[in-house]
């Protein structure tokens, strides 16, 4: 029999410290849906190659299937269980709900992480930089149209909401005495 190598990790997931014992090697996805039943985040191809298991990793969108345990270091992990809430969703969640950008909705929580993760970064991506941003996403349902629309819509109400703050802050300073 040989001796286990698993060993006790901590990690932070959503905000919330998590203690995990598991082998160094084991998949970051394992342990978010198997260990803390966080299942927004899915399983597709297993190499990284779909996007489908995208969470963010100090802000990074990042494949979570083929990130082993012990490379997370002390990054901060959010799922999309994370990302907002059915009352108060993320911009890229409403955007996405208002433009119906889901059919099947296997690929989508990926899809709004990575976006969620340009937007933090760039709030005015330009179409290449958010091209690039789902370049690794795979959506076998053809919503791609409707998935840009959303993406494009959360980046102008961004834009929108940067304005209003930029106006109030003016505004604010010429009615100081």
């Amino acid at each position: 029999m040989m001796p286990s190598t698993q060993q006790e990790f901590e990690l932070t997931v959503n905000g919330i410290r998590h203690r995990v014992v598991a082998e160094p090697s084991t998949p970051l996805l394992y342990i978010l849906r198997q260990d803390l039943q966080l299942k927004g985040v899915r399983f597709g191809c297993g190499a990284g190659n779909c996007g489908s298991c995208t969470v963010q990793v100090d802000g990074r969108a990042v494949q979570s299937c083929d990130l082993p345990l012990e490379a997370l270091g002390n990054g901060a992990v959010t799922t999309i269980e994370g990302l907002g809430s059915a009352t108060a969703p993320h911009v890229v969640q409403q955007a996405f709900v208002d433009e119906q950008a889901a059919q099947c909705g296997y690929c989508i929580n990926g899809i709004m992480m990575s976006v969620a993760a340009l937007v933090a970064r760039n709030p005015t991506p330009t179409d290449a930089e958010l091209l690039d941003a789902l370049d690794r996403h795979l959506c076998r349902c053809g919503t791609h149209v409707r998935i840009l629309r959303a993406a494009r819509r959360a980046i102008a109400t961004l834009a929108a909401q940067a304005d209003a703050r930029e106006t109030a802050e003016e505004t604010a300073k010429d009615s100081a005495p």
